[in-house]
């Protein structure tokens, strides 16, 4: 099968041109070691333990006068190559040395080196929309920010498309390689995967109770559901929902936007927003197809808010502007907005994400409500919705359709 180019690629070969070794993170099954693959010289797999045993034995000698770039795949199922490859970076640090794949677990687990200042992390998303269709017309922020046209695709879906094409998920084989009932059961066994916990874990979590987790979890994606809430549709007590939080965050499976807040404004929430960090999970999840999503409205928003947060967040992750993804809303509920993407002293974008396909100005209040209390600090405004054209709806607001970000 033909390799598709990431958006990581250019990022990963910009780091090993200048730093000695870079770690790849993301979730199981999302393209990592493939993508590793297309810039490393050799590779040991240490989730094969005959490559793996002389590593636990001498790590130190196993790695040394191996061809560089070194691809150290599943590091976690060898934790002892973290020392030395933290070694042979402190004796020298030429670029382009090592490449490390697997679980970002290390900076939390304190018997674990972190690797700050050896190496940089790559943050690694299953695949975008704009990746499996080989477009590359640049970042949807930074053509916000720069006022570059945002084109429409002559492909452009409508409404049942998007669900459609955000149902099928980002994984690699299944969006791109299996029929519709096989894409399911692969994601369906992937979620059930998921509530074992991570194989070197050791003893599991309650695999029920994760499960119940996961499916509350999904039910309240792009939402900002409490604690309380979770906590009693899994029947566990706060402490074991952020564990498993954590633990499904440290997977991949979710994802958690912070809260953004700024002197200029007051009573904002301090929940964040919470999101399946893959759609086609989602729907393996909460048990919907696009026919049930099209018949319920509050599935299909929370599906399209979803996909939509999770094509963007791809995107931040390799964006030389570095924006920080946040939502926004009052305690009371009079405002908000979806997503402000903070680009610090530069100021903020403000995105709405909608499932229509005639957004008016009343949909741009809250956007509109934000600039006027932020004033010059509100550098645009983007209503994402499902329909075919990109218009103005009022000052320093548009509303774009949402195929625009991979156009």
């Amino acid at each position: 099968m033909r390799y598709m180019t990431r958006l990581v690629d250019p990022w990963i070969a910009e780091i090993l041109a200048s730093a000695p070794a870079v770690m790849i993170t993301g979730a199981r099954a999302a393209g990592k070691t493939t993508t590793a693959l297309r810039h490393a010289a050799s590779v040991v797999r240490l989730d094969n333990e005959p490559e793996a045993a002389p590593f636990r034995a001498d790590p130190d000698a196993a790695l040394r006068d191996r061809p560089e770039t070194v691809l150290l795949d599943e590091w976690q199922q060898c934790p002892e190559v973290l020392g030395a490859v933290k070694r042979a970076v402190d004796s020298e640090r030429r670029p382009g040395r090592f490449i490390l794949t697997g679980s970002v677990r290390s900076d939390v687990d304190p018997a674990l080196w972190p690797g700050t200042g050896r190496l940089i992390r790559v943050q690694m998303h299953p695949l975008t929309v704009g990746e499996q269709l080989a477009r590359r017309s640049g970042l949807f922020l930074d053509r916000v920010l720069t006022g570059d046209a945002l084109k429409v695709p002559p492909d452009t879906p409508d409404l049942r498309g998007y669900a459609e094409m955000a149902l099928r998920g980002g994984f690699p084989e299944p969006a791109l390689q299996l029929p519709g009932r096989i894409r399911s059961q692969w994601l369906a066994d992937y979620v059930e995967q998921l509530t074992l916990g991570p194989p070197s874990s050791g003893k599991g979590p309650d695999a029920t109770r994760l499960s119940a987790f996961f499916g509350a979890y999904a039910l309240n994606s792009a939402g900002v559901a409490t604690d309380t809430t979770l906590c009693q549709a899994a029947a566990i007590d706060r402490r074991t929902a952020q564990a498993y939080t954590k633990l499904l965050a440290d997977l991949g499976a979710i994802a958690e936007l912070p809260p953004w807040s700024s002197n200029r404004l007051k009573r904002l929430t301090r929940a964040p927003k919470r999101y399946i960090a893959d759609t086609g999970l989602w729907g393996a999840a909460v048990g919907a197809d696009a026919g049930l999503v099209m018949s319920d409205g509050n599935l299909l928003g929370r599906l399209i808010d979803t996909f939509v947060t999770n094509q963007l967040r791809a995107e931040v992750a390799v964006d030389p502007n570095r924006p920080r993804l946040h939502h926004l809303r009052d305690r009371d509920g009079r405002h908000e907005v979806d997503l402000i993407a903070d680009l610090g002293v530069r100021g903020i974008i403000a995105i709405e994400i909608k499932a229509r396909s005639a957004p008016s100005p009343r949909d741009a209040r809250h956007l509109a409500w934000l600039r006027d209390q932020l004033g010059d600090r509100f550098l645009a405004g983007v209503l994402l919705h499902t329909g075919p054209a990109v218009f103005g709806l009022t000052e320093r607001v548009r509303a774009v359709p949402i195929s625009a970000i991979w156009s």
